[in-house]
């Protein structure tokens, strides 16, 4: 049975909510580990941090997907306070 289109248009208001705060949770997230990198201290154009952490993302989807590990190209920084094993 087809929906009338007062119905679809509730289902698609639901689903920008949840999209809303989806994304307002994982820019909390993403936020929260700059802060803690350091980023918020560093003078720097938003676009120069734009592309930076889009070389970032490159990394990570080359690297092992969704699985959360680092591609092993990946090196921890030195003030990420992980140690690097050799």
């Amino acid at each position: 049975m087809k929906k009338p289109s007062r119905q679809i248009r509730g289902e698609i208001a639901r689903l920008q909510d949840q999209l809303k705060q989806a994304e307002t949770r994982e820019a909390e997230r993403i936020g929260r580990i700059a802060l803690k990198a350091g980023i918020g201290e560093i003078e720097i154009e938003e676009g120069a941090l734009l592309s930076a952490f889009e070389e970032i993302a490159g990394r990570f989807r080359k690297g092992n997907g969704r699985t959360g590990k680092a591609p092993a190209a990946v090196a921890p920084g030195p003030s990420s306070g992980v140690a690097e094993q050799g």
